[in-house]
């Protein structure tokens, strides 16, 4: 396949058109994984992500130009991104933060290797080794997903979500998708607006503020220094640890941290522990036990709950 090569595994696949009659800009890419992997099938609760005849599609904006992505299993081996945007730019951006949102490029051997034989989460790692992380692909949205899950049940969460995008997020008038609100939209809201959606007054004064932060570039979920953004959002009323490991493990890419104080975790390992089905663990004591897992924790957290009738296997599941 001729094309130009962007990485060492991939390479335009059908190449670039524009739409006749219009200014789209179409970009098609086919990637090898770096590791077994298989498309999800189905969108998550929040309605962001569709799945039409076994194809992916998402909507997604940079700097307010709308970029609709498709994501296609060829074989067990080749996966077709597609882009449809105003440019080149959009297209390629796109299609990059669809890549990391699935975890396409995660090489999970050294983990497979490692863990295949874990008392604890070896037989879920034999029997999907491929499985990765229900990833977002903008670190904002994963924090205000974050911030809408909060001391909630999932299923709860999941509907103030779909309700925050109906209201706030934009729409593709030809493809019907939405995409979440970004930072600039939240910013301008009043919290009260977003507790009538059944968000707490607590939650959604944070979610303003954290907006707030975003939009004016006090705060960067985009940058490399993750650490630093994560202390600033600690800074923020209403922001704990569990919500900024959400949005570093679902937005960011970070497998190596795991949202501790989820009360799935809590239950599992203080089970573990002590071999009492009502025992609950602290989260020092979850960060302990998971600490062998380093530099996964996170993705041994998923393989762990593997099974298991839990928010956080639910949330985290791709």
């Amino acid at each position: 396949m001729s094309g130009e090569r962007l990485n060492g595994r991939a390479r335009m696949g059908g190449g670039e058109t524009r739409a006749a009659g219009d200014e789209d800009f179409e970009l098609r890419l086919e990637v090898r994984p770096r590791w077994l992997f298989r498309l999800p099938r189905r969108g998550g609760l929040d309605g962001l992500t569709a799945v039409r005849g076994g194809v992916l599609h998402r909507l997604l904006h940079l700097e307010g130009r709308p970029v609709v992505v498709r994501a296609a299993q060829l074989s067990p081996d080749r996966v077709l991104f597609g882009a449809r945007a105003r440019d080149r730019e959009a297209a390629q951006w796109g299609i990059g933060r669809m890549r990391l949102a699935l975890g396409i490029d995660q090489d999970l051997r050294p983990f497979y290797e490692r863990f295949r034989f874990d008392p604890l989460i070896g037989a879920a790692v034999r029997a999907d080794p491929g499985r990765r992380v229900a990833g977002k692909p903008d670190p904002f949205e994963a924090l205000t997903s974050a911030i809408c899950e909060q001391l909630i049940e999932f299923e709860r969460a999941a509907a103030i979500q779909r309700a925050l995008i109906a209201a706030l997020g934009p729409r593709c008038a030809r493809t019907g998708l939405r995409d979440a609100p970004p930072a600039e939209v939240l910013a301008r809201q009043a919290p009260a607006l977003l507790a009538s959606i059944d968000l707490s007054p607590g939650r959604a004064a944070a979610l303003v503020h954290v907006a707030r932060e975003v939009a004016a570039g006090r705060i960067d979920l985009d940058g490399f220094a993750h650490e630093r953004a994560w202390r600033r959002l600690r800074a923020i009323r209403g922001i704990g640890r569990w919500t900024v490991q959400m949005l570093a493990l679902t937005g960011q890419g970070r497998l190596d941290q795991l949202p501790a104080g989820d009360l799935a975790y809590l239950k599992l390992v203080g089970r573990l522990r002590t071999g009492d089905p009502c025992a609950r663990a602290t989260e020092e004591e979850v960060d302990s036990f998971f600490a062998p897992y380093a530099p996964w924790s996170g993705l041994a957290g998923l393989f762990a709950l593997r099974g298991r009738a839990s928010g956080a296997a639910a949330r985290l599941a791709a």
